[in-house]
């Protein structure tokens, strides 16, 4: 049935892919212009529709730059968010006024980071470079954002879901035809497994390669689970009983380390990617609670329930969120930091 669905939505596919691709022409030929700026703008982002980990790729980045003692600062859209226009990230901001990923970024460094969010992306980063004089600006989730010029793109796909598999909106997840993977300058594939064999690494460098420019290296990310984190009052959870909650694209991989690392799941209450959490809702997974059992949560997650109405439902309720990071196989971290590097050449105002 899926098969057929996606058969008939393909003509919908080829006309929103023609369309993404006059548009991307127009850019590549110079007839619409791409701003520069005299900083370097590293692009993180993919070519499907959430669940590839760019938030925590952005944070890995940001971190890079930190030890290349550069002054950095993250500009997105700030999807999610009730709010219009530019907007510099505050301590008394929520996911209402922000999204939940640029919150979660503030929150990452303490504030130490300017994050900004503002849908014209021109416009955000005029007002960085004027107030905040960042030194690199890292874009969260730009790589359709063609009205600006990165000195550095990276593209995620994810291992379960590469993009070489997958069709454009509405009959698949993409955002523009595969070949827009040509403008990357690395591509990386997330959500690894740790042992993930050569021959497999391999077969997906030439699937990807076929879509790249020829030298752009392909390399591999996983993510490093840590301890959960408590959002409550309680410290530690009571037992290895929870219920799962989550609103993000992709949630398995936190499922199976949650079940490797000897947690029992008893219920998942699985919303949509980004979902505004209600009282209600809320509610009724506090109602699935046994005694001893806590409710564990990604980050993400973790900002939205952070809102003053459910924070009232959540009282003296025991959440935890799990942390994650980024993890590259082999050299893969020191190869896409020499990139990082190499992106420090200032460029002229267009």
């Amino acid at each position: 049935m899926a098969r057929l669905v996606t058969l008939l939505l393909l003509p919908l596919s080829w006309l929103y892919a023609g369309i993404m691709g006059v548009r991307n022409w127009l850019y590549d030929a110079g007839l619409l212009t791409a701003a520069r700026f005299p900083v370097p703008l590293i692009s993180v982002g993919n070519l499907r529709v959430g669940g590839t980990g760019k938030t925590p790729h952005v944070a890995w980045v940001v971190r890079q730059l930190l030890q290349l003692e550069a002054e950095p600062a993250i500009l997105s859209r700030g999807y999610g968010r009730r709010t219009r226009g530019y907007r510099l990230v505050q301590p008394t901001d929520t996911a209402i006024t922000v999204g939940d990923e640029p919150l979660q970024h503030f929150q990452d460094f303490s504030g130490t980071v300017p994050v900004a969010v503002s849908e014209d992306r021109r416009v955000g980063l005029l007002h960085l470079l004027t107030n905040q004089q960042p030194s690199v600006i890292v874009l969260d989730d730009a790589y359709q954002h063609r009205r600006v010029q990165p000195a550095l793109s990276i593209l995620l796909t994810e291992h379960q879901r590469p993009f070489y598999t997958d069709e454009v909106l509405p009959a698949g997840r993409l955002r523009e035809n595969r070949a827009g993977a040509s403008r990357a300058d690395v591509v990386v594939v997330t959500k690894c497994p740790e042992q993930l064999p050569p021959s497999e690494q391999q077969a997906m460098q030439q699937q990807i390669g076929r879509y790249t420019r020829a030298g752009v290296p392909v390399l591999f990310s996983g993510y490093s689970y840590g301890a959960p984190v408590a959002v409550g009052q309680q410290p530690t959870p009571a037992s290895a009983e929870v219920i799962l909650l989550t609103g993000i694209a992709q949630p398995e991989p936190l499922r199976t380390y949650l079940t490797s690392a000897g947690y029992q799941v008893a219920h998942h209450a699985v919303f949509a990617d980004h979902h505004a959490f209600t009282p209600a809702e809320i509610k009724a997974v506090c109602a699935q609670l046994r005694p001893g059992q806590s409710i564990f949560t990604t980050q993400k997650d973790a900002m939205r329930l952070a809102q003053p109405a459910l924070r009232q439902v959540l009282a003296g309720v025991p959440v935890f969120y799990i942390p994650i990071e980024v993890r590259f196989l082999a050299d893969g971290a020191s190869r896409l930091r020499a990139f990082l590097v190499s992106s420090f050449q200032p460029q002229a105002v267009v």
